[in-house]
């Protein structure tokens, strides 16, 4: 359905309605869509990421589906839309901030869900009707929504009464509380006081009030400041007197001041000593050249090491501890004394174009807030007397092209099936990244060897977001990353640009080593088959000709169809022409099909390698991490 509704550019009005369609909705659709009725289907996963694009959208209803997960925040730019109908699905999580740029908003139907939380995005919005109905959600009411004419809540756990001021609350002042009690509800305006003689009386009392409780203020305020010139004046005393007993230099005020600050400064820094402020919440600030101050835009949440406990960990960076190697330097496991194994990639400055450190916190602040199962997370880093270190997560099965291509394909082999499961995961952490990141995050290293493997052979994307660290040698590092093993997309080769498009064809790369086992250049086979695509491209579509290019590990255990369904994608991936490969998630949903499809024609009655070469139930059913 994706690919048919993406080439009906002009498209403005769409109803498809009442049809019984099992699938997600795509992520591209017709980029000058006014109005999308999906109501009535089968529609399972939740709203794409695409639909923020959707400019021109005025009315959207995918009501009656089967539509689960949150409610991305996906509305910040739909200004225009008047009707929004997200009823009867599984919806669940709290209400999206980008709820209230709605500004046009005038009917939203939210009824029989999961949904949490309280409606305060709700209140700006210019609706005349809303439905919450049997929902989950909690807290008060907002009185600004009572007003709405057709205002539907029952079946949530809303508490009674009207919603409490916005704090900070200021209590009325006491004129106001006999007139309080006179309204006839929680919108109800205030009255004017019934009679003339009753309003000024209270004024007076007021005033009086008032002006009683300046004065009294001035007076406390005034013996404070007696009080306070009092003990200075007798400190100073004691401090001349001090001095001169004991024969010090002749006191003047200066030296009198300066005598007196300095005892307040040890004090403070011996109190920050005792309490430091805890790594996972420290904001970095810094001292530019200029003597000004630099905060960072956010908080660092990774965890702060020293280049001591990594040394001790890594038992001096020893050569017998080294797990990888890249550009930007090498990964050595880390054993703690509390018995953590971390990965710590120890950066070589000489690689980096970074010269200030709040910069690199920065990236690490990013980076740290890089969440998916996918994905290798970044705990930590180090970053004293010159050196830079990332403090990762230990995935301890290698990497895929390590198992691809060095070892032993008898023992080791991965199946049809395992190989599917890994691009299906690297696919969700590219997703991830490109359409779920705000802004999108692109890898600009996607390789086999930054693929790593659990002991369950799930798939960890390795070095997220490390191509913020070296901004200014962008074409060089890259090239040096991506280019001398065969994974550039030929628009980089040309001219240096690299998107996420980039990422798509070099995730096609990575595919093609799945389906073959051959490396993407490969200087030892003869001169027409040592680029892999080039090789392989021509031959995606010839079924016979597929067979013949299959990795010969696999000893012919594959579904005909899933192969063919395999190569499909990767065709998609590696055009030429970045504009015509499919988004990440279009890529994750054909996937997700195939996995569910998958079956395999042969059967072996013994497995050495101990992995099963028939899609398991579980496969089937969990595919969504």
């Amino acid at each position: 359905m994706g690919y048919l509704l993406s080439g009906l550019l002009s498209l403005k009005t769409l109803d498809l309605s009442d049809n019984n369609i099992h699938d997600t909705i795509p992520y591209q659709l017709p980029p000058n869509l006014t109005s999308l009725n999906l109501a009535g289907n089968n529609l399972s996963g939740n709203l794409p990421y695409s639909i923020s694009t959707m400019v021109y959208f005025t009315y959207l209803n995918a009501s009656h589906n089967s539509l689960s997960q949150f409610i991305g925040d996906v509305f910040v730019n739909l200004t225009g839309l008047v009707t929004l109908d997200l009823s009867f699905n599984n919806l669940s999580g709290d209400l999206p901030n980008s709820f209230s740029s709605l500004s046009n908003l005038s009917m939203l139907y939210l009824q029989n869900n999961q949904l949490t939380g309280s409606l305060n995005t709700l209140v700006r919005l210019p609706l005349s009707t809303l439905n919450v109905a049997k929902n989950h959600f909690s807290g008060w009411i907002p009185s600004e929504l009572r007003s709405i004419l057709t205002f539907i809540y029952d079946g949530n756990s809303f508490e009674n009464g009207p919603a409490p001021p916005p704090p900070p609350y200021t209590p009325p002042p006491p004129g106001s509380t006999h007139s309080n009690h006179n309204n006839s509800g929680p919108s109800a305006p205030k009255t004017p006081a019934s009679g003339g003689q009753s309003s000024d009386s209270h004024k007076g009392v007021s005033v009086g009030l008032i002006v009683g409780i300046v004065l009294s203020s001035l007076f406390l305020v005034s013996l404070m400041l007696l009080a306070l010139v009092f003990c200075f004046w007798k400190d100073k005393r004691n401090l001349t007197g001090a001095r001169a007993s004991m024969g010090s230099l002749p006191v003047g005020s200066n030296e009198s001041t300066a005598e007196m600050q300095e005892p307040r400064v040890k004090n403070v820094s011996a109190i920050t000593d005792l309490k430091p402020a805890p790594a996972e919440n420290l904001t970095v600030a810094k001292m530019s050249k200029n003597g000004s101050l630099n905060r960072m835009k956010s908080p660092v949440t990774a965890t702060s090491y020293s280049v001591a406990s990594l040394q001790t960990a890594t038992n001096s960076f020893s050569q017998d501890n080294i797990i990888g190697e890249g550009s930007l330097g090498r990964v050595y496991k880390a054993e703690f004394p509390n018995g953590k194994v971390m990965a710590v990639k120890k950066i070589d400055n000489a690689a980096l174009s970074l010269q200030e450190e709040d910069n690199f916190l920065e990236a690490v602040s990013n980076m740290s807030r890089l969440r998916h199962p996918n994905i290798v997370t970044l705990t930590g880093y180090c970053a004293e007397h010159g050196q830079r270190l990332l403090v990762y997560e230990y995935i301890g099965n290698g990497s895929l092209h390590d198992i691809l291509h060095l070892m032993d394909e008898s023992s080791n082999a991965l199946s049809w099936n395992a190989r599917v499961r890994v691009a299906l995961g690297t696919a969700r952490a590219l997703e991830y990244l490109h359409e779920v990141c705000l802004p999108s995050v692109v890898h600009r290293n996607f390789k086999s060897a930054n693929i790593l493997l659990d002991e369950e052979l799930n798939p960890h994307l390795s070095d997220c977001g490390l191509a913020a660290l070296t901004p200014n040698t962008q074409r060089q590092v890259s090239t040096q990353m991506v280019g001398s093993f065969g994974y550039s997309a030929p628009e980089f080769a040309l001219s240096g640009v690299y998107t996420v498009k980039s990422d798509v064809y070099s995730f096609g790369v990575v595919m093609l080593e799945l389906l073959t086992g051959r490396k993407p250049l490969d200087s030892s086979r003869s001169r027409s088959e040592q680029s892999l695509v080039s090789w392989a491209t021509p031959q995606l579509h010839d079924i016979d000709a597929l067979a013949k290019m299959v990795d010969p590990a696999l000893n012919g255990m594959y579904p005909a169809k899933s192969l063919s369904r395999f190569a499909d994608i990767i065709a998609l991936c590696v055009q030429p022409e970045p504009e015509f490969r499919p988004p990440m998630s279009e890529v994750v949903q054909a996937l997700v099909r195939l996995a569910q499809r998958a079956s395999v024609v042969k059967r072996q009655s013994s497995d050495e390698s101990g992995f099963s070469y028939r899609t398991p139930d579980h496969e089937t059913i969990n595919l969504s991490f």
